[in-house]
């Protein structure tokens, strides 16, 4: 197929390619293109859209409330504490 423009196509994508890459990448979009042209032929009346091949579900777990990790407990592995807090090295100049 040769409906498209292979320099038109590089362009877009930004990069450069040789004459023998631009015969390979045209080819290689042609057969692409055949092959959505062929998937085009299929008949798909009553088939319903979907976003996914199978279900999904989601495996996520349900928000709860539940109660937050006490004080001593989340310092307790702190390489470096001040004053209760998590010293940390600076970031900021």
């Amino acid at each position: 197929m040769s409906d498209f423009d292979i320099h038109y196509v590089a362009k877009l994508a930004r990069i450069e390619l040789t004459p023998e890459e631009e015969q390979k990448l045209g080819d290689q979009l042609g057969n692409i293109l055949g092959y959505v042209a062929k998937l085009k032929e299929v008949d798909v009346t009553g088939v319903e859209p979907t976003a996914h091949a199978f279900p999904l579900v989601n495996v996520v777990r349900p928000d709860e409330v539940t109660g937050s990790l006490p004080h001593d407990e989340a310092m307790r592995n702190a390489p470096a504490k001040a004053g209760g807090l998590f010293v940390v090295p600076k970031i900021v100049e």
